[in-house]
């Protein structure tokens, strides 16, 4: 049985990269832990770029490059200047879009941010077993395309509930051996087409053919290029490890960024455009397609054709190695975002901040999204495409209203616009991404709101600080007996409050003498979850007045009679007027909206909070 402690370990403090946030690196180290992701793509990107586009590939590639360089890169660096901490494109959008819609926006952002990260993970696993699979030396019995995928699937969830480490150290010396491994294949492939020129007239032969003149093969290529989105992966994860950064001060951990951004592009821009040229002109088309000792390996097979199997199985082991470390890095991911982010929102159990059971429940998604889809890497591009140009064309619209009062906003539209349209015509052409993208979208609304009723109750104040002013009121209660009376806050003259003040009285017999405080609470962001209460105190006539702002009124008046029973030693007493109104109507005021019936709200708040009654501060009602 698995001991509940064991799970949540780790509660305060998941783990997963960001762990290692307290250690700074090197800005090229950190590009290697984003490279696992971003370089383990040419692993499979040659193969379903032949399949996207056949003899156009390479030209097809060359726009994908085009957008890379002067679209992606331009949007991420500016990202990086918006969010030196980490937070990404997804943060800039909820700063953008605040209160509800803005929360609301981020969630299906999270949608296709969990699609774009899951896929990674059975996508790599699947292009891993696949180089398995199809290696000469790899014994019969254990040619099992799903079999290994899903072993590759466990071992890393596994590796997870351990604890990841050393992700850095573990990252560079992959990414050395993978991106030198993949200049001798290419290199190796160029060899053999500058020794046999007859290939590219060929080549040549087949596109004018096809296609007929340039033009048309250009327009081709930039309608068939969304198709190549993969190749785009890896922005957004740079993003996110700008923690590990090393840098003297903020600007220089950006500046060191945008170094990172721009070296990773410019490496896999190089790759794209050679290894979809070599790939057309020395492999069979037949060998691409599904079955084929192409398909999803297609550097792979010229590796074994050109330079023996002795190197082809190296390879193969350094493709399977990061392809299953691409799979870490997205896994870490999203153990990095989702604790960002719902638990914040009150939308998740305080379970989801501890890694293990988030490890347990992404890798049982894993392995269903890797049955429905065979392990087959190819019927998986569409969806891992979708999460990734999701993200990149909301970061697009992101840094576009940032940069609005700009002349900026002008080639950052035209790149939202690009971003759009690669977007809308991949979810057109394979619409697979978006109906697994809904369903997470659909699976986290839908927890979240649960999750967000069932801790409404909780108390979400994360501490009271009072300023001079109510520090010196309630100096002034002699028996430090504190007496609370919880009105809406409005227009408000000495008479009104006297007249509240003789109302409570008489309904709960107090004496005259006892000093009594009004507590105003002023709703603020009611779709924030937690926040800190600061009050402040006033004097109208002979009356005492806190004031406060909170996103829930009730638990903020909880959070000040626990403060003010450890302040004084003894228990306050809060009186309170029933709110008059549906009863099923109050309850959805006070989940959405943070108001409702105060009064039994806020001493379940209490109860929740102190189990013991007779520690409890009091509470009235008249």
């Amino acid at each position: 049985m698995i001991s509940s402690n064991w799970l949540l370990s780790d509660l305060k403090l998941p783990e997963g990269i960001q762990s290692a946030a307290e250690a700074k690196h090197r800005w090229w180290h950190v590009m290697c832990l984003t490279g696992v992701d971003y370089f383990s793509t040419l692993g499979y990107q040659p193969g379903i770029a032949f399949l996207a586009a056949g003899f156009l590939s390479p030209t097809a590639t060359l726009v994908l490059v085009l957008v890379t360089l002067f679209g992606a890169l331009p949007v991420y660096r500016r990202v990086a200047d918006a969010s030196p901490n980490g937070q990404g494109s997804i943060a800039m959008l909820e700063k953008l879009f605040p209160h509800w819609n803005g929360k609301v926006f981020v969630l299906i952002l999270l949608g296709f941010a969990t699609t774009d990260f899951v896929i990674t993970m059975t996508l790599s696993a699947a292009d891993a077993a696949a180089h398995f699979v199809q290696n000469p030396f790899t014994p019969v019995w254990m040619r099992s395309q799903m079999g290994i995928t899903l072993l590759i699937l466990a071992i890393l969830g596994a590796i997870f509930l351990k604890g990841f480490k050393e992700a850095i150290g573990i990252s560079v010396a992959l990414v050395a051996i993978y991106l030198l491994l993949n200049t001798v294949v290419t290199g190796a492939g160029i060899w053999q087409v500058l020794h046999h020129p007859a290939m590219i007239a060929n080549w040549k032969n087949s596109l004018f053919a096809h296609h007929g003149n340039p033009l048309m093969m250009l327009a081709i290529s930039m309608i068939l290029f969304p198709k190549l989105a993969l190749g785009l992966s890896g922005f957004e994860t740079g993003v996110a490890v700008m923690p590990l950064i090393d840098g003297e001060s903020l600007p220089g951990r950006v500046r060191n960024t945008r170094k990172l951004l721009l070296t990773a592009a410019l490496i896999m821009s190089v790759f794209l455009l050679a290894t979809s040229f070599i790939t057309t002109l020395l492999i069979e088309p037949d060998k691409f397609k599904e079955g084929g000792e192409a398909n999803g390996r297609a550097l792979a097979y010229l590796g074994h054709k050109f330079l023996g199997n002795g190197f082809g199985s190296l390879y193969d082991i350094s493709t399977i190695l990061i392809l299953a470390f691409a799979g870490a890095s997205a896994l870490a991911g999203l153990l990095s975002l989702i604790p960002r982010y719902l638990p914040r929102f009150g939308m998740a159990p305080e379970w989801a901040r501890a890694t293990r059971p988030l490890v347990l429940v992404f890798t049982a998604i894993s392995f269903t999204v890797t049955i429905l889809f065979r392990a087959n890497v190819d019927a998986q591009g569409g969806a891992y495409a979708t999460g990734v140009l999701v993200l990149i064309t909301s970061a697009a619209f992101a840094v576009t209203i940032a940069t609005w009062n700009s002349r900026a906003r002008w080639p950052f539209l035209l790149v939202s616009l690009i971003f759009t349209y690669t977007t809308a015509l991949n979810i057109y052409e394979r619409p697979e991404g978006i109906k697994i993208a809904s369903f997470f979208i659909a699976a986290m609304v839908t927890i979240s709101l649960i999750s967000r009723a069932m801790r409404s109750t909780e108390l979400r104040i994360t501490g009271v600080h009072l300023d001079a002013s109510a520090e010196a009121l309630l100096a002034e209660d002699q028996d430090q007996e504190i007496h609370i009376i919880a009105r809406k806050p409005g227009d408000e003259s000495e008479e009104g409050l006297d007249q509240a003040d003789r109302k409570i009285r008489w309904a709960h017999h107090l004496p005259i003498g006892e000093r009594v405080y009004f507590f105003e609470v002023q709703r603020s962001d009611a779709s924030t979850f937690e926040e800190t209460l600061q009050i402040r105190g006033e004097r109208l006539g002979k009356h005492c007045i806190l004031r406060a702002q909170s996103p829930a009124i009730a638990n903020s008046i909880g959070a000040l009679l626990i403060y003010l029973k450890q302040r004084t030693g003894r228990l306050p007493h809060a009186y309170f007027s029933w709110t008059e109104g549906n009863p099923v109507g109050n309850l959805f005021r006070f989940i959405f909206l943070g108001e409702g019936d105060v009064a039994p709200i806020a001493h379940e708040v209490l109860r929740r909070a102190i189990p013991d009654p007779h520690e409890r501060p009091f509470v009235h009602i008249s």
